[in-house]
């Protein structure tokens, strides 16, 4: 198991309770939830991967649970990993949910790759 399905189980039932459109994606060896074509959130193995954005960044990593994202060797602004303890509670999970989905529209989707010319 790559990532927690249980967890993937759970925030698709969010998303669609909150009548949201979105599509999941493999990625980072994990699973993404792409709301407006655009990276809402994830699961790399049991942590939640959360893009909440700039503002609120620093507040948010004083929560218990929470760390910055640090997937490449340098953290990544913007962006946030719950361990699983921080994530028990429905309520929880809910409130991270709504950072992201707060976030989104703000949010700037990557670019399209352009097919190759031949």
């Amino acid at each position: 198991m790559a990532y927690n399905e249980q967890l993937a189980e759970r925030i698709e039932q969010l998303l669609e309770e909150k009548k949201i459109s979105y599509f999941s994606k493999k990625m980072f060896g994990g699973l993404c939830f792409m709301v407006e074509d655009k990276m809402c959130l994830g699961i790399v193995k049991e942590e939640l991967m959360a893009r909440i954005g700039p503002d609120g960044y620093q507040e948010a990593l004083q929560k218990a649970y929470c760390k910055e994202m640090n997937f490449t060797g340098r953290a990544m602004k913007g962006y946030v990993y719950i361990e699983p303890d921080g994530l028990d509670m429905d309520e929880d999970l809910e409130y991270w949910l709504q950072r992201c989905l707060d976030f989104n529209p703000l949010a700037k989707a990557s670019k399209k790759k352009k097919p190759k010319k031949k």
